[in-house]
C-alpha cells in the first residue's frame, strides 16, 4: 500500500470483509509501538443506549415476561 497524495490508503477488499469495515463505518487512527492501529470505532448498540431509560413501578408491571404476557391477553 502506499498512501496517496491526499493521504489516503485504500483497505485491501479482503481485509475489510474480514474485519466488517463496511461503506461509511466510523475508523480511529491511534499511535502505537512502531506504526499506526487502524481499528473500527466502537458503536454502541441502540438498546444499549435506551437501556434503563424508562423507570419500572413495581406496582404496574408484573415481576415476569410471562406474568407480563398473560396481563395483556387478559388472563
Amino acid at each position: 500500500m502506499r498512501v496517496s497524495e491526499r493521504g489516503q490508503i485504500t483497505i485491501p477488499k479482503r481485509l475489510r470483509d474480514r474485519f466488517g469495515m463496511r461503506h461509511n463505518v466510523e475508523v480511529e487512527i491511534v499511535p502505537a509501538d512502531g506504526g499506526l492501529l487502524i481499528r473500527k470505532r466502537s458503536v454502541d448498540h441502540p438498546v444499549d443506549r435506551v437501556y434503563g431509560v424508562l423507570e419500572r413501578d413495581a406496582g404496574e408491571l408484573p415481576a415476569s415476561t410471562d406474568d407480563y404476557l398473560e396481563q395483556i391477553r387478559g388472563r
